[in-house]
């Protein structure tokens, strides 16, 4: 079975959430506040719903239930987010992800359990910092505190070298998940597989570790 996705708050976040989800042609439950906002989003989902601040009841009867994966995006209204993301964590949702407006508002969010707690201002100031910086580092994703994915352009240090050649591994303690040579992606390459100069390296690792091979290793 197909899984099922909710957006609560429909603004730019949301909003553009809905329309991505729309293009992976999966089924997403949309509710806003603002009835011309569920209406300008409604052609996006399989159903859109405009409730009324934190309405338990309107919830319960708008199918959340049936829900996979819940993401809560009300912008500045932190008390709607915070009440809606307890209220869907009591019902059982199996996952429930919140974009936060501050600091204070992901710790609220960490403590009632959200499973995970978006920072999209954050995020993407991290991406842009540590592209800007990095003269071979093109894109930068923070998985924890601790560990990212980022991608990597291959040097001539590198190329016409296999995998297992260069043991990254062992050497710097992260991973290549994946390498991007054109439009082809080779997902979990062999140990065989030769980098070619130009090819983008998805590497996965602790923050050290990837540190370590974009200074040293590439």
């Amino acid at each position: 079975m197909k899984k099922q996705y909710a957006v609560f708050g429909l603004g730019r976040f949301g909003g553009s959430l809905v329309k991505e989800f729309h293009v992976l042609g999966v089924e997403v439950l949309a509710i806003d506040v603002d009835q011309e906002k569920v209406n300008q989003y409604a052609q996006f989902v399989t159903y859109a719903v405009q409730i009324n601040g934190v309405d338990e009841a309107a919830i319960k009867q708008s199918g959340i239930k049936n829900i996979d994966h819940a993401f809560v995006s009300f912008g500045e209204n932190i008390e709607s987010s915070i009440l809606t993301s307890l209220l869907l964590k009591e019902l059982g949702i199996p996952k429930v992800w919140a974009k936060a407006h501050n600091e204070y508002h992901a710790r609220v969010l960490d403590k009632i359990g959200v499973d995970r707690v978006i920072h999209p201002e954050r995020d993407m100031a991290k991406r842009i910092a540590h592209h800007i910086v990095s003269e071979k580092m093109i894109d930068y994703i923070e998985l924890s505190e601790d560990y990212s994915m980022v991608e990597i352009v291959a040097s001539e240090k590198i190329a016409n070298k296999s995998l297992a050649e260069l043991d990254i591994r062992a050497k710097y303690g992260c991973n290549i998940v994946g390498v991007q040579r054109g439009k082809e992606i080779i997902v979990s390459p062999p140990a065989e597989e030769v980098i070619l100069r130009g090819d983008v390296l998805i590497v996965m690792g602790h923050n050290k570790g990837i540190g370590r091979f974009e200074r040293h290793g590439v």
